[in-house]
């Protein structure tokens, strides 16, 4: 193993890169999601209906990055609120699937590990912690933390992840971005990270507003380093990156 392999920084996503978010817990906070923007449009006359209710969230989904930033510019919807309303989840635990040996898998990649979720810092502590995970991580940076110049700016942000990368002392070329979202890794390779792509738990039959945005087919874009179905062949995928 090189110096440079062991040199790595790796900053992982959460959500459908470390656990099958897919199974139970993204259909559960779609369901709190739709029933928060149809509180906040309706006009207290008019049924909302699902097509607008999904417009909105796909709409400011693909616009912002993240259809809270959408509630927030439009509806001037307070982010903490919509957090906390959208990711209150009963009995966590159960709804939760990943495969087996993570944290073995996560100690074979050598350097240094960032946890980096698009989720709230609640709620990705206590998944962390139900995948005994929390040990492994250096720091754990969440939604609540992206904030570049008194502005919310999470995932895919350039401006987010160049900042990141400053305060931690970390060289964009030194610096590996694992994720499941294409847009995400696409900002990390313009900024110079290397790009690992996990695509074993990107559901295809799901008819939620982000599945829509996922890509039809699993073909690797010219910005992502490395393609793999799950974390435990990434081992074996090391050399790509360097």
């Amino acid at each position: 193993m090189s110096q440079a392999t062991r040199n790595l920084v790796w900053l992982f996503d959460l959500d459908n890169t470390l656990h099958d978010a897919s199974h139970a817990i993204f259909p559960a906070i779609s369901a709190n999601m739709n029933a928060y923007i149809a509180r906040v449009l309706h006009d207290g006359v008019n049924e909302v209906t699902q097509a607008q209710i999904d417009a909105a969230r796909l709409g400011y989904w693909k616009r912002y990055g993240a259809t809270l930033l959408g509630m927030m510019r439009h509806h001037g919807v307070s982010a903490p609120h919509f957090l906390r309303e959208t990711h209150d989840l009963h009995d966590l635990r159960a709804m939760m699937r990943s495969e087996a040996g993570l944290g073995r898998l996560l100690r074979r990649l050598p350097g240094r590990k960032i946890l980096l979720t698009n989720g709230p810092l609640d709620y990705s502590t206590h998944v962390v912690r139900h995948l005994d995970l929390h040990r492994h991580f250096a720091h754990h940076i969440a939604i609540e933390q992206m904030h570049v110049h008194g502005q919310l700016r999470p995932k895919p942000s350039k401006l987010m992840l160049a900042r990141l990368l400053r305060r931690h002392g970390v060289a964009a070329h030194n610096c590996v971005l694992v994720e499941d979202t294409l847009d995400n890794l696409k900002s990390a390779r313009q900024l110079g990270l290397a790009t690992v792509w996990i695509t074993q738990y990107l559901r295809h039959g799901e008819h939620s507003a982000l599945a829509q945005a996922r890509p039809r087919r699993l073909i690797r874009p010219n910005y992502v380093n490395v393609k793999v179905k799950s974390l435990r062949q990434l081992p074996k995928q090391l050399h790509k990156l360097r």
